[in-house]
């Protein structure tokens, strides 16, 4: 086909989630593997939202609440926010898809953290723009970098808090010191991973809601509340940039099984607290298991951490899903000797240690 497709369209890298689990157990002849590779809640979904989901399922052939106002007005109550600064997406990803068609042009620039989350980039270079990257420092957001970044063309920067696939966070104070040094552009800043931090210093971008400089704040069902097959997010922003989102937003972009789900993992509090227990008590297990072999870890503010190989990233994936464990290597994020892991239930960090042991062990022996 004669297609005339844009160059910033062909300059898109897709966006590579990995293969089923029941995929790569056909593949490699492999069965009770275990998956700790997509930063996933490995207790699953809270027992509330699953029976709120079962009330539900004779309502499938009605539309869901095309504005979401049980949802929105519950993250309301529990944020303490205005019910109309909250805007509704099929995910975060769709929320950051949003707000680039509605407030970029094509030649805006827009600044972003490397290696962070990779959607940014794709819907950055979805409508034209130009992603610039500031590098990490010590694994960490450099906002002094990302300062001396912007320029006259910069619409938006994008912070990730935690980041990922790094982990780290950035304080109050820092934050409150960018804000102040910066113009007047839309700051996004995505807390995929909020729930999880244990730094009381970790910067939480909804207390700036009504800062000088537009703030949106990203955040998620998928980790910490373990609904991730539902789809389902939402954005806190200023009222005037959530009535622009909401021009674009496709009716019934969140379907009503997400939104009663939503609703009642909100509501289950304990559960949310028993996956944080459980995520944090996972990381103290796995970083004393890794010093203990001597193999360099990298802490983390999430339910995730990078850990160094000092092999082939992609070399220690394979032969660790032949060992039914399945990472992911971060060789595309620009670290070939790092894979990520997120945190799992008590047997798969055990099995986890003992096939990585395993296989470098073997590596080692074969060099």
């Amino acid at each position: 086909m004669n297609l005339k497709v844009p160059d910033y369209i062909l300059s898109i890298q897709p966006y590579s989630p990995g293969k089923p689990l029941e995929e790569l157990e056909r593949e490699y002849g492999i069965s009770d593997s275990i998956k700790l590779a997509s930063n996933e809640n490995p207790l699953g979904p809270s027992p509330r939202a699953v029976e709120a989901i079962k009330g539900a399922i004779e309502n499938l052939n009605r539309y869901p609440d095309a504005g979401g106002h049980d949802l929105t007005k519950k993250i309301s109550e529990s944020l303490g926010i205005g019910q109309e600064n909250i805007v509704l997406g099929n995910g975060s990803d769709e929320i950051i898809g949003m707000l680039t068609r509605a407030l970029i042009q094509a030649g805006d620039e827009v600044i972003m953290p490397w290696p962070s989350f990779l959607i940014y980039d794709i819907m950055v270079r979805s409508v034209g723009a130009i992603p610039v990257y500031v590098p990490l420092n010590s694994l960490s957001i450099d906002l002094n970098s990302m300062q001396s970044r912007i320029t006259p063309k910069t619409r938006m920067i994008f912070l990730c808090n935690p980041n990922n696939p790094t982990g780290t966070v950035f304080s109050k104070t820092d934050l409150e010191t960018f804000l102040e040094s910066i113009p007047e552009v839309v700051v996004v800043v995505d807390e995929a991973y909020i729930e999880f931090v244990r730094d009381k210093e970790c910067a939480r971008s909804i207390d700036y809601i009504n800062a000088d400089v537009a703030i949106v704040t990203l955040r998620t069902f998928s980790k910490a509340y373990g609904l991730a097959g539902l789809r389902i997010g939402y954005g806190i922003m200023p009222q005037e940039i959530a009535d622009l989102i909401n021009r674009i937003r496709l009716p019934f972009n969140a379907n009503s099984l997400a939104q009663v789900a939503a609703i009642a993992a909100i509501e289950d509090k304990k559960f949310l607290q028993k996956t944080v227990d459980l995520v944090q008590e996972g990381l103290d297990f796995l970083y004393d298991s890794l010093e203990r072999l001597g193999i360099k870890y990298f802490p983390s503010q999430a339910n995730f951490f990078l850990i160094n190989v000092k092999k082939n990233a992609d070399e220690i994936f394979e032969k660790m899903l032949r060992q039914g464990v399945i990472v992911r290597s971060m060789t595309s994020y620009g670290y070939p000797n790092y894979i990520r892991i997120n945190v799992g239930l008590y047997n798969e960090n055990v099995r986890f240690i003992n096939a990585l042991e395993k296989v470098l062990c073997n590596l080692s022996l074969s060099q």
